[in-house]
Protein backbone atom coordinates (compact mmCIF):
# COMPACT_ATOMS: atom_id res chain seq x y z
CA UNK A 1 0.00 0.00 0.00
CA UNK A 2 2.92 2.38 0.68
CA UNK A 3 3.94 2.24 -3.00
CA UNK A 4 0.48 3.40 -4.03
CA UNK A 5 0.65 6.30 -1.57
CA UNK A 6 4.10 7.29 -2.85
CA UNK A 7 2.87 7.07 -6.44
CA UNK A 8 -0.25 9.14 -5.70
CA UNK A 9 1.67 11.78 -3.73
CA UNK A 10 4.03 12.46 -6.60
CA UNK A 11 1.33 12.02 -9.23
CA UNK A 12 -0.74 14.77 -7.60
CA UNK A 13 2.19 17.10 -7.13
CA UNK A 14 3.43 16.41 -10.66
CA UNK A 15 0.09 16.92 -12.36
CA UNK A 16 -1.27 19.82 -10.33
CA UNK A 17 1.71 22.15 -10.17
CA UNK A 18 2.41 24.71 -12.85
CA UNK A 19 5.60 26.64 -13.34
CA UNK A 20 8.45 24.17 -13.06
CA UNK A 21 10.64 22.97 -10.22
CA UNK A 22 10.36 25.80 -7.70
CA UNK A 23 6.59 25.91 -8.13
CA UNK A 24 6.32 22.19 -7.39
CA UNK A 25 8.03 22.42 -4.01
CA UNK A 26 4.89 23.58 -2.14
CA UNK A 27 2.89 20.73 -3.67
CA UNK A 28 5.51 18.15 -2.72
CA UNK A 29 5.77 19.72 0.74
CA UNK A 30 2.01 19.41 1.20
CA UNK A 31 2.03 15.74 0.22
CA UNK A 32 5.18 14.68 2.07
CA UNK A 33 5.01 16.80 5.24
CA UNK A 34 1.34 17.65 5.72
CA UNK A 35 -0.65 14.78 4.23
CA UNK A 36 1.50 11.67 4.73
CA UNK A 37 3.92 12.99 7.39
CA UNK A 38 6.83 11.06 5.94
CA UNK A 39 9.21 13.76 7.16
CA UNK A 40 9.05 17.01 9.08
CA UNK A 41 9.50 20.48 7.61
CA UNK A 42 13.16 20.68 8.66
CA UNK A 43 14.09 17.45 6.92
CA UNK A 44 12.09 18.48 3.85
CA UNK A 45 14.04 21.75 3.75
CA UNK A 46 17.28 19.78 3.82
CA UNK A 47 16.08 17.59 0.95
CA UNK A 48 15.26 20.69 -1.11
CA UNK A 49 18.60 22.31 -0.31
CA UNK A 50 20.63 19.23 -1.22
CA UNK A 51 18.44 18.55 -4.26
CA UNK A 52 19.16 22.03 -5.58
CA UNK A 53 22.89 21.38 -5.52
CA UNK A 54 22.54 18.43 -7.89
CA UNK A 55 21.94 18.67 -11.63
CA UNK A 56 18.51 17.93 -13.06
CA UNK A 57 14.92 18.72 -12.15
CA UNK A 58 14.21 19.10 -8.44
CA UNK A 59 10.89 17.21 -8.77
CA UNK A 60 12.57 14.06 -9.98
CA UNK A 61 15.28 14.16 -7.34
CA UNK A 62 12.76 14.68 -4.54
CA UNK A 63 10.50 11.90 -5.86
CA UNK A 64 13.43 9.50 -6.05
CA UNK A 65 14.92 10.33 -2.66
CA UNK A 66 11.68 10.57 -0.70
CA UNK A 67 10.30 7.45 -2.40
CA UNK A 68 13.47 5.56 -1.48
CA UNK A 69 13.44 6.85 2.10
CA UNK A 70 9.83 5.84 2.61
CA UNK A 71 9.65 2.61 0.60
CA UNK A 72 13.12 1.49 -0.41
CA UNK A 73 13.87 0.70 -4.04
CA UNK A 74 10.19 0.05 -4.82
CA UNK A 75 9.34 3.44 -3.32
CA UNK A 76 12.00 5.08 -5.46
CA UNK A 77 10.43 3.58 -8.59
CA UNK A 78 6.91 4.49 -7.45
CA UNK A 79 7.89 8.09 -6.77
CA UNK A 80 9.72 8.50 -10.06
CA UNK A 81 6.95 6.83 -12.06
CA UNK A 82 4.29 8.95 -10.34
CA UNK A 83 6.20 12.18 -10.99
CA UNK A 84 7.59 11.62 -14.47
CA UNK A 85 5.44 9.35 -16.63
CA UNK A 86 1.95 10.89 -16.23
CA UNK A 87 3.39 14.40 -16.42
CA UNK A 88 5.32 13.58 -19.58
CA UNK A 89 2.21 12.13 -21.22
CA UNK A 90 0.09 15.09 -20.15
CA UNK A 91 2.73 17.54 -21.34
CA UNK A 92 2.82 15.99 -24.80
CA UNK A 93 -0.97 16.04 -25.09
CA UNK A 94 -1.43 19.55 -23.69
CA UNK A 95 1.43 21.19 -25.55
CA UNK A 96 0.29 19.67 -28.82
CA UNK A 97 -3.21 20.99 -28.18
CA UNK A 98 -2.15 24.31 -26.67
CA UNK A 99 0.19 25.09 -29.56
CA UNK A 100 -2.86 25.40 -31.80
CA UNK A 101 -4.35 28.10 -29.55
CA UNK A 102 -1.20 29.84 -28.26
CA UNK A 103 -2.01 33.16 -29.95
CA UNK A 104 -5.61 33.27 -28.77
CA UNK A 105 -6.31 35.98 -26.17
CA UNK A 106 -7.85 33.52 -23.69
CA UNK A 107 -4.74 31.31 -23.85
CA UNK A 108 -2.41 34.26 -23.32
CA UNK A 109 -4.60 35.50 -20.44
CA UNK A 110 -4.65 32.06 -18.82
CA UNK A 111 -0.87 31.82 -18.94
CA UNK A 112 -0.42 35.32 -17.51
CA UNK A 113 -2.99 34.68 -14.76
CA UNK A 114 -1.02 31.70 -13.47
CA UNK A 115 2.16 33.68 -12.87
CA UNK A 116 0.94 35.42 -9.67
CA UNK A 117 -0.37 32.11 -8.33
CA UNK A 118 3.04 30.53 -8.77
CA UNK A 119 4.68 33.59 -7.16
CA UNK A 120 2.45 33.22 -4.09
CA UNK A 121 3.21 29.49 -3.79
CA UNK A 122 6.95 30.17 -3.95
CA UNK A 123 6.52 32.97 -1.40
CA UNK A 124 4.72 30.63 1.01
CA UNK A 125 7.54 28.10 0.82
CA UNK A 126 10.06 30.92 1.25
CA UNK A 127 8.25 32.08 4.39
CA UNK A 128 8.24 28.51 5.74
CA UNK A 129 11.97 28.20 5.10
CA UNK A 130 12.58 31.59 6.77
CA UNK A 131 10.62 30.42 9.81
CA UNK A 132 12.62 27.18 9.98
CA UNK A 133 15.91 29.08 9.52
CA UNK A 134 14.98 31.63 12.18
CA UNK A 135 14.33 28.81 14.67
CA UNK A 136 17.61 27.09 13.84
CA UNK A 137 19.92 30.09 13.43
CA UNK A 138 18.05 33.00 14.98
CA UNK A 139 16.25 35.65 12.96
CA UNK A 140 19.20 38.06 12.51
CA UNK A 141 21.50 35.31 11.20
CA UNK A 142 18.78 33.91 8.92
CA UNK A 143 18.09 37.38 7.49
CA UNK A 144 21.83 37.98 7.05
CA UNK A 145 22.07 34.73 5.09
CA UNK A 146 19.18 35.83 2.87
CA UNK A 147 20.81 39.19 2.16
CA UNK A 148 24.25 37.69 1.43
CA UNK A 149 22.84 34.94 -0.78
CA UNK A 150 20.60 37.47 -2.54
CA UNK A 151 23.62 39.61 -3.33
CA UNK A 152 25.74 36.65 -4.45
CA UNK A 153 23.01 35.25 -6.69
CA UNK A 154 21.32 38.46 -7.83
CA UNK A 155 24.26 40.78 -8.38
CA UNK A 156 27.19 38.43 -8.96
CA UNK A 157 25.29 35.65 -10.74
CA UNK A 158 26.69 32.93 -8.50
CA UNK A 159 24.77 29.69 -8.89
CA UNK A 160 22.87 28.68 -5.72
CA UNK A 161 24.38 25.19 -5.92
CA UNK A 162 27.85 26.69 -5.37
CA UNK A 163 26.61 28.52 -2.28
CA UNK A 164 24.90 25.41 -0.89
CA UNK A 165 27.97 23.28 -1.61
CA UNK A 166 30.13 25.89 0.15
CA UNK A 167 27.86 25.86 3.19
CA UNK A 168 27.95 22.06 3.27
CA UNK A 169 31.75 22.08 3.13
CA UNK A 170 31.85 24.74 5.85
CA UNK A 171 29.49 22.67 7.98
CA UNK A 172 31.69 19.61 7.56
CA UNK A 173 35.13 21.15 7.81
CA UNK A 174 34.68 24.68 9.15
CA UNK A 175 32.79 23.56 12.23
CA UNK A 176 35.54 21.06 13.03
CA UNK A 177 38.21 23.71 12.61
CA UNK A 178 36.24 26.18 14.75
CA UNK A 179 35.79 23.50 17.43
CA UNK A 180 39.53 22.72 17.39
CA UNK A 181 40.39 26.43 17.81
CA UNK A 182 37.94 26.76 20.69
CA UNK A 183 39.39 23.69 22.41
CA UNK A 184 42.91 25.09 21.94
CA UNK A 185 41.88 28.47 23.33
CA UNK A 186 40.31 26.88 26.42
CA UNK A 187 43.50 25.08 27.39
Amino acid sequence: MIYIHIFLAFLRSGLLCFGGGPASIPFVHNEVVERYKWMDADEFGEVVAIGNTLPGPINTKMAGYIGYKVGGFGGLLSGLFGMVVPTAILMIVLLTTFAQFAEEPWAIGMTRALIPVVAVMIGVVGWQFLTISAKALGLPVALAHIVVVGILVGFFGLHPAIIIAGLILWAIFGMKITTLFRKGANK
